[in-house]
C-alpha cells in the first residue's frame, strides 16, 4: 500500500489559499472556471472546425510571422531561389538578386502571441489562451460597472457570440488586440479606484502593446478612458487647484500615458527597422491605399471611392448585422443588451437628473459635487466608459473603408464583423446586465404578493420556460456561419487528403496559382520554414525559366501538388493529387504517352508545339488499337517531334525547334474530334531546358484534358484515373534517357 506524500509548505499555502478563496469569493472562483471553459471551447473549435485555417489567408500571414519570429527574424531571405516562387499572401519584398528580402505587413505583436501557442506545442492552445483570458478581463469589467453576477454572466454573453467564437478560434490580431484592450481597461479602472500608479503603469503598457498590435483598434477603444482621464483632471483642477488630489490624478494619468507613448516609438521603431521610414506601416509599405480615410483606396486589383455616403451605408449595413446575427440571441440579446443600458440609467437615475438639470454646471461649480475623482472611479462611471466604447468603434471604423472590402469579398459572411470585435466587449456586459436587471425585477414584483421562495422558484420556472426561446434564437445565429465555414473545412479536407497520407524529406512542392503568384494563397496550410531549411519548401508553379531555377536553388526531392475543379475558395472541393517529379537529364529524352479514344471519337490528330511552333501528325494504325493511341516522342537539346507518327505539316518540319533561350515547354497535345464537332483534347506540358551536355526535362508532363477547346486549366487537370472524365479518357505516360 503506497503511503500518501505530504503536501510541502508551498502546496499547503496555496490550498489553503484555494479553499479560502472558494469560501470568501465563489464567484471569482466560478468567473476563473467558466474562463477556463471558453478556452477550451475556442480551442476546441480551432481544431475542429478551422483544422486548415480558414478561408481568410491572413491566417497564414500571422503564422509566418510567429515562425520567423521564434527563429529569431523579421525577414524571408529566399536567397538563389526566386523570390516569385516563395512569396507570401501580404508579404513586402525589399531589394533585388540574391538581397532580396521579405516581411509581413502586419505587426509582430499577434505573431508573438501565437508563438506561445507553438512553444507550448500546439499553435491552437494561444488561441484558447486569449480567449480565457478575455473572458476573465470580461468579467472583471463586469464586476466593476456592475456587480460580480453580472460579470459571470458577462463571460456567458461573450461566450455565446458567433463572432467571439469564429474570430478567437482563428489566428488574426483582433482578438489578442482586445485581450490587450481589455487588461488596459481593467488596469485603468483599478488605477482610477485606488490611485495606485502601478495600475496606471499596467494600464498604458497594455495599451501601449494593443497601438503596436493594431493602431487604429487601440485608438478607437481607449478613447472613452481618454475623455474620462480629461475630465477627471478637469475637474480635479477646478475643485482644489494644484493640491495633492490634482497632482494624485495628474500622476496617474501620467503613468498610463508615459508607458503607452513608449510602445507608440517601439511601434514606430519597428516601421523603421522593416520598411526604412517610422512613419510608415508595414500594411502602408505593401498596399499605400489601403488605410483609414475617405477617397481612392485600393488593394492589390480592387479599388474604390469611399465616400461618405458609402461609408454611412456601410456602418448602417454593418451595424445592423452585427445586433442581429453576431451577438449572442441576435435580436434577443441585443434586446437585452439595451435594457441592459436602461438599467444602468435607472440605478444612476439620481445623478442623470442632476447632470440634466444645470447645463453650465462645469461652471457652477456643481460639476465637482457630482464627480469627485478624489472618490475613486465609481460603478456608473465605468459603465458610462464601457458604454461609449460602442459607439467610438462603431463610428470609427465608419472611417475605415476595410469594412466595406469585407462585405464584398465575402469574408464577414464566414467570419463576422471582426473590424468591430471590441464592442463585444461592453455589448457583452450590459445584455448581462440586461439579464439580471430583468431576473431581480421579477423576483422583486413577485415579492410582493408570494414570499422569497416562491417568488424564486415562480423566476426559475420563467426562466425554464424561456430557456428554449433563447436557445432557438441562439441556433438561429449560431447555425448558418458555423455550417459554412463547416462546408469550407470539408473541402479543405479534401484538398489536404494528399499530404496526410504523405510524409516529406527535403522535399521542394510546386503549388497551383489560382489567385496568382502568391504562396500560402489560398493554400494556407502549407507553409515552409522561415529558413528554407525544413522537411519541406513549397513553392508556387510558375513559367519554365522559374521553375527550373527554383529546382537548381533548392536541390531537393521535388513534387507537384495539383487538383482538377475549379478553386471556389473551398466552396466547392476539388480532386487534388501530388506527383513525384523527375529531372531526366541526357543527351535526350525518349517518351511514349498511351491515351484512351474518348467515347464517340471519329478522329485524331497530333501536334508537337514549342514556343518556336508546331508540327501536326498524322496517327497510322501501327499506332492505335480500339481503345487507345500511343505516341512516341523524343526531346532532344535543340528540338522535339513524334517519332512514330507520320508528319502533315505545320509552322515548321517535323523536328519544332525548341525555345531559343534553351527554356521553355514542349508540349504533346493529342485532340479527338467526335461528332457533331465535339472533341476531347488531351495537353501535356514538359519543362525542358538545354544544357552543353543535352537537356533536362521535368517528368512527368503536367497533363489536362480539356472540352471542346485545345488548351484549358485546372478543370481539366488530370488527377489519376479516379477523376471525373468522359467515357474512354486515360492516360499513360514514361520515358527514359537516350
Amino acid at each position: 500500500m503506497s503511503r500518501r506524500r505530504p503536501l510541502s509548505s508551498a502546496g499547503r499555502a496555496l490550498s489553503q489559499r484555494l479553499r479560502a478563496a472558494a469560501r470568501d469569493a465563489p464567484e471569482r472562483v466560478l468567473a476563473v472556471l467558466l474562463a477556463v471553459a471558453v478556452g477550451a471551447l475556442v480551442y476546441y473549435l480551432a481544431i475542429d472546425l478551422f483544422p486548415y485555417h480558414s478561408v481568410n489567408d491572413d491566417e497564414g500571414v500571422y503564422l509566418y510571422q510567429a515562425a520567423m519570429l521564434l527563429e529569431g527574424t523579421l525577414f524571408l531571405r529566399p536567397g538563389d531561389i526566386p523570390w516569385a516562387a516563395v512569396r507570401p499572401w501580404f508579404f513586402v519584398v525589399e531589394g533585388g538578386g540574391e538581397n532580396v528580402r521579405m516581411y509581413g505587413k502586419y505587426s509582430p505583436v499577434a505573431p508573438a502571441i501565437f508563438a506561445v501557442g507553438r512553444v507550448l506545442g500546439d499553435w491552437n492552445i494561444s488561441l484558447g489562451l486569449v480567449a480565457a483570458g478575455t473572458a476573465l478581463g470580461v468579467y472583471t469589467l463586469g464586476a466593476a460597472a456592475f456587480d460580480r453576477r453580472v460579470g459571470l454572466l458577462a463571460v456567458l454573453a461573450l461566450a455565446g457570440s458567433p463572432l467571439f467564437l469564429l474570430t478567437s478560434s482563428t489566428f488574426f490580431s483582433y482578438a489578442p488586440t482586445t485581450l490587450l484592450n481589455v487588461a488596459f481597461a481593467v488596469a485603468y479602472i483599478r488605477a482610477a479606484r485606488t490611485g495606485s500608479l502601478r495600475w496606471g503603469a499596467t494600464a498604458g503598457t497594455a495599451i501601449g502593446v494593443a497601438f503596436f498590435a493594431r493602431p487604429y483598434t487601440a485608438v478607437l477603444f481607449a478613447l472613452p478612458f481618454i475623455g474620462h482621464t480629461l475630465v477627471s483632471l478637469g475637474v480635479s483642477w477646478r475643485h482644489a487647484g494644484w493640491t495633492p488630489q490634482f497632482r494624485g490624478v495628474l500622476a496617474r494619468a501620467l503613468a498610463i500615458a508615459v508607458p503607452g507613448a513608449a510602445f507608440v516609438g517601439v511601434a514606430l521603431a519597428y516601421n523603421a527597422v522593416v520598411t526604412g521610414d517610422p512613419l510608415v506601416f508595414p500594411y502602408a509599405a505593401f498596399a499605400p491605399n489601403d488605410g483609414i480615410g475617405f477617397g481612392p483606396h485600393e488593394i492589390l486589383n480592387y479599388e474604390r471611392d469611399y465616400t461618405p455616403a458609402l461609408a454611412a451605408e456601410t456602418t448602417v449595413t454593418i451595424t445592423e448585422y452585427f445586433f442581429t446575427e453576431w451577438v449572442t440571441a441576435g435580436r434577443i440579446g441585443t434586446a437585452l443588451a439595451a435594457v441592459g443600458v436602461g438599467a444602468a440609467a435607472w440605478r444612476d437615475r439620481g445623478r442623470i437628473r442632476r447632470w440634466a438639470g444645470t447645463p453650465s454646471s462645469l461652471g457652477s461649480g456643481t460639476l465637482e459635487q457630482r464627480f469627485d475623482p478624489a472618490d475613486g472611479m465609481q460603478s456608473w462611471e465605468a459603465a458610462a466608459v464601457l458604454l461609449a466604447i460602442v459607439p467610438s468603434v462603431f463610428l470609427g471604423e465608419a472611417y475605415f473603408w476595410g469594412t466595406h472590402n469585407g462585405l464584398r469579398n465575402g469574408l464577414i459572411d464566414l467570419l463576422g464583423p471582426f473590424y468591430h470585435f471590441d464592442a463585444l466587449v461592453p455589448v457583452a456586459i450590459f445584455t448581462a446586465a440586461g439579464a439580471a436587471f430583468l431576473a431581480r425585477g421579477a423576483v422583486s414584483t413577485l415579492r410582493a404578493y408570494t414570499t422569497r421562495r416562491r417568488a424564486r422558484l415562480a423566476l426559475l420556472v420563467g426562466l425554464v420556460l424561456a430557456a428554449p426561446v433563447v436557445a432557438s434564437a441562439e441556433l438561429a445565429v449560431v447555425e448558418e456561419p458555423f455550417a459554412a465555414n463547416a462546408q469550407r473545412t470539408d473541402s479543405l479536407e479534401a484538398t489536404y487528403e494528399p499530404f496526410e497520407e504523405r510524409s516529406f524529406d527535403h522535399a521542394l512542392v510546386f503549388t497551383p496559382d489560382p489567385y496568382g503568384d502568391w504562396q500560402a494563397h489560398p493554400f494556407q496550410y502549407l507553409r515552409y520554414d522561415p529558413g528554407y531549411d525544413g522537411d519541406v519548401v513549397y513553392a508556387t508553379d510558375g513559367g519554365p525559366d522559374r521553375d527550373l531555377a527554383v529546382l537548381a536553388a533548392t536541390n531537393r526531392t521535388p513534387y507537384r501538388f495539383t487538383y482538377r475543379g475549379v478553386w471556389t475558395g473551398a466552396a466547392t472541393p476539388v480532386n487534388p493529387e501530388i506527383q513525384r517529379l523527375r529531372v531526366l537529364d541526357g543527351d535526350a529524352v525518349r517518351a511514349q504517352t498511351t491515351l484512351g479514344i474518348p467515347a464517340e471519337a471519329t478522329s485524331v490528330s497530333v501536334r508537337v508545339e514549342t514556343p518556336e511552333g508546331y508540327a501536326r501528325y498524322a496517327v497510322p494504325d501501327a499506332a492505335r488499337t480500339n481503345e487507345t493511341v500511343t505516341v512516341a516522342w523524343r526531346i532532344g537539346p535543340d528540338a522535339a517531334r513524334a517519332e512514330n507518327l507520320r508528319f502533315e505539316g505545320g509552322s515548321r518540319f517535323r523536328n519544332v525547334p525548341l525555345a531559343a533561350d534553351g527554356r521553355g515547354e514542349v508540349d504533346l497535345v493529342v485532340t479527338f474530334v467526335g461528332v457533331g464537332g465535339s472533341s476531347i483534347t488531351y495537353r501535356q506540358e514538359a519543362t525542358v531546358e538545354s544544357t552543353p551536355e543535352g537537356v533536362r526535362v521535368v517528368w512527368p508532363p503536367e497533363t489536362r484534358i480539356c472540352r471542346l477547346t485545345t488548351e484549358c486549366g485546372s478543370e481539366g487537370t488530370w488527377v489519376g484515373p479516379d477523376g471525373d472524365y468522359v467515357a474512354g479518357v486515360s492516360v499513360a505516360t514514361n520515358a527514359s534517357v537516350v
